[in-house]
């Protein structure tokens, strides 16, 4: 049995779907039982994940957790670490690195600690590199072969070599333009008061200016979301932003289709979707995570990390 103590929200999940597909619209998708339990358990993941960083941020968190150079260094705990001692710029700093480099499931953040970590010789934070770019540009053209680990999955099209056709330093270049000489906490508190005061509205907005080379709409969508579980601003995803989506739409489709490759548009999916949230109250976040996920392995569970 995988995680006990989750037994009773993976029976309400499981409850939730076959009443909305017995009571309000058939979902094909899972018609087969063990497809039902695959998806209700992957909804169970994705929560679980969404529960690990309030876990994080729940207790002070120790110094050494935000040293990429110690051993004990773990950047979601990083993170939490900033926030709680004020420092919204490195937290924010540390959520674009997170993003860019990604998690792969083998060699975890070592890639992060590496560049972060200077290579064991300093941090490069937020201030420094705000500062004076160019030096954290040259410093990993210099180091780049050094540097260990690799990019996560999602990130697996990147490269450090500044001869690529994307270099760091042009991503770089780009999310300092973005966010503007001020940083991160002026530059958050002017967006949200241009916005409005809905979180969705706000993270949709902020979605929509963002202009960083290679963020595509997961980069962009994985980022926000963690500003918002942080909170650096007030936002949470108001829809799974399908357009432009491969699993999370082939999850979609499959489910309410019976067919991953069916025809179904983005506007279409996200009405579904919404009306399934209705439902099961899970989020957009959660419900474009598990229906990625799922449609991978629709019949067997399998546990995606990074």
């Amino acid at each position: 049995m995988i995680w006990p103590t989750r037994q009773k929200q993976k029976q309400e999940i499981t409850d939730g779907l076959q009443g909305f597909s017995y009571n309000i619209r058939m979902l094909p998708g899972i018609a087969n039982l063990v497809a039902l339990d695959t998806l209700a358990v992957q909804f169970v993941a994705s929560l679980r994940r969404e529960d690990y960083y309030k876990l994080v941020q729940r207790k002070a968190v120790a110094p050494r957790r935000a040293d990429p150079n110690d051993a004990g260094f773990d950047a979601e705990r990083a993170v939490a670490y900033h926030m709680q001692n004020g420092d919204v710029e490195e937290a924010a700093w540390l959520i674009f690195l997170m993003t860019h480099l990604a998690r792969p499931a083998d060699t975890g953040w070592l890639r992060l600690r590496h560049i972060y970590g200077k290579l064991g010789q300093g941090i490069w934070t937020w201030q420094t590199v705000a500062a004076d770019p160019q030096s954290f540009v040259d410093w990993l053209a210099a180091n780049w072969t050094c540097i260990g680990g690799k990019f996560g999955n999602h990130r697996k099209y990147e490269s450090l070599d500044p001869n690529s056709n994307r270099p760091f330093g042009k991503v770089l270049a780009t999310y300092l333009e973005w966010i503007g000489a001020a940083g991160h906490k002026v530059f958050f508190a002017e967006e949200v008061r241009k916005a409005g005061n809905e979180p969705g509205i706000i993270f949709d907005h902020l979605y929509s200016s963002m202009t960083v080379l290679s963020f595509g709409r997961l980069a962009k969508f994985d980022y926000l979301a963690l500003i918002g579980r942080y909170g650096i601003a007030p936002i949470h995803a108001g829809q799974a932003y399908f357009k432009g989506a491969t699993g999370p739409a082939r999850g979609a489709r499959l489910l309410f289709d019976g067919s991953a490759d069916s025809s179904t548009g983005p506007e279409a999916l996200q009405d579904l979707v919404d009306e399934l949230d209705g439902v099961l109250g899970v989020g957009m976040h959660v419900m474009e995570d598990a229906l990625c996920n799922w449609q991978k392995s629709p019949t067997n569970f399998v546990h995606f990390k990074g």
